[in-house]
């Protein structure tokens, strides 16, 4: 008996795996027509259509080899992932580097950013059928997954296809991690497809390992973000092109959510009445919603304006006093928050996990955020422990420590000087990634030809 269960031990094994594919896969295509209405309703999802259901472009078929697809599910991603991208392509001047996406507004960061760099495309659907005709026509040598998009059916097919998978800038939430936990078995299949798995902290190595991710193929190399460039087109914008005057003092809000505009709009409410020279720079994460946002500002009984409209507006002396400008374009917010005196992150009031801390940061702005920071902890510790962040449990607490701000211009400043200094000092992790993947890639043996890129010379990966 010890023997035969020994011999049907693979066979059980096997059966587990498939039929947690099967439960998953039964799951999605049940919930087809709810993922269609979504892809019809939400903006943002409409176009790319056939792409998602694994009809891929013509002219992204018989692309020149090697092919490096990356995977950056939106905006944040897409923008965390442009070094990397072009230390990629001097690596490997003679490849094809693919950027898949999700959203309209990643997509707008490659055709912006990466223009004779990457080519973009919309990622598919997880559908086994879907995934398995994109990947056959795509034929890629490398597939790179940006921080948390974990698809079974895609990287299972990766992996049948003997198509070597790194997660890079990799992180683990505690609610994707708890929710990940009740499904050990699953997941250890769905892990365990991963070849090399960079991660921004050594929380998110320990929480990888444990959910299949062999410890030998994890690595510590940091937060990506630290190394991601300003868009230098944008920094050009003053303060006149948002119509502000002399005395005017910009407070920005980025990266917002529901119900925590309002919570801010109250919040300026209460600082205009110590500070009424404050100008409220407010850019919704998802801009699609900008009329609906734009109504709840009329109700507030304050007067929007719209940043694509300020040079027909700005003149008109309805608009000189306390305003509202609502940032109603793409691709300008991480360079505006350079024009801020004070600057917030969004999705932090609110329990979303929060956005890029870093963007006011690297423009030695004090950093304030709310509590929800579970997607962006390790960087809101820091800045806090460094002295450059601030983090506000309330909107009571945000104007306390606005008008603080307002108030103590050096204390400002000091703050502005130790975020400078948080950033710059972690600076090179896209080198020691890039260098992951080289030893990744000569070891499968996937690519002709090694890297041409050198340690020294991707050193300076950060440069635009």
């Amino acid at each position: 008996m010890p023997g035969l269960k020994r011999c049907l031990e693979p066979l059980a094994h096997l059966l587990s795996v498939n039929m947690y594919y099967w439960i998953y896969n039964v799951i999605l295509h049940v919930a087809l027509p709810i993922i269609i209405g979504l892809l019809l309703v939400k903006k943002r999802l409409q176009r790319g259509l056939k792409p998602r259901f694994g009809v891929l472009d013509s002219d992204l078929r018989h692309l020149p080899q090697p092919v490096i697809w990356l995977h950056a599910v939106s905006l944040g991603e897409a923008m965390a992932a442009i070094p990397l991208l072009r230390a990629l392509k001097r690596a490997w001047p003679h490849g094809t580097l693919v950027v898949s996406t999700i959203t309209e507004t990643g997509k707008e960061v490659v055709s912006r950013q990466l223009d004779g760099v990457a080519r973009h495309c919309y990622a598919p659907l997880d559908f086994p059928w879907a995934v398995s005709r994109y990947v056959r026509g795509l034929n890629p040598s490398l597939f790179i997954l940006m921080e948390s998009e974990f698809w079974p059916n895609l990287l299972r097919c990766l992996h049948r296809h003997h198509i070597p998978v790194c997660l890079v800038n990799g992180r683990i939430s505690s609610r994707s991690y708890a929710r990940y936990r009740l499904v050990p078995g699953f997941t250890r299949q769905v892990f365990g497809n991963l070849n090399l798995a960079l991660v921004q902290s050594e929380r998110d190595r320990e929480r990888l390992h444990a959910l299949g991710v062999p410890q030998e193929h994890v690595h510590v190399t940091g937060n990506m973000k630290f190394d991601q460039v300003h868009d230098f087109a944008s920094v050009a914008l003053t303060r006149s092109d948002l119509g502000l005057g002399d005395e005017d003092r910009l407070w920005v809000a980025g990266s917002t959510h529901a119900q925590e505009e309002t919570e801010i709009l109250q919040s300026y409410q209460d600082i205009l009445n110590v500070i009424p020279k404050v100008i409220l720079l407010l850019a919704p994460r998802h801009i699609e919603r900008i009329d609906q946002i734009e109504q709840g500002i009329r109700e507030f009984g304050m007067v929007p304006l719209r940043r694509s409209r300020i040079s027909s507006q700005a003149m008109n002396p309805l608009v000189r006093g306390p305003r509202v400008i609502l940032l109603d374009t793409r691709g300008e917010l991480a360079s505006l928050y350079r024009l801020g005196e004070f600057c917030f992150v969004g999705g932090t009031l609110v329990p979303v996990g929060g956005h890029n801390l870093l963007e006011p940061a690297q423009w030695g702005k004090p950093v304030l955020f709310g509590p929800f920071t579970d997607h962006c902890r390790d960087v809101a510790q820091l800045l806090i422990d460094e002295g450059a962040g601030i983090e506000v449990k309330n909107r009571d607490d945000l104007v306390k420590q606005i008008e603080r701000l307002a108030a103590d211009c050096e204390l400002a400043k000091e703050m502005g000087r130790r975020a400078i200094a948080a950033v710059e000092q972690r600076r090179g992790v896209v080198a020691r990634n890039v260098q992951k993947i080289g030893a990744l890639i000569n070891q499968c043996g996937n690519f002709s030809g090694s890297p041409r890129g050198q340690a020294d010379e991707l050193s300076a990966v950060s440069q635009p």
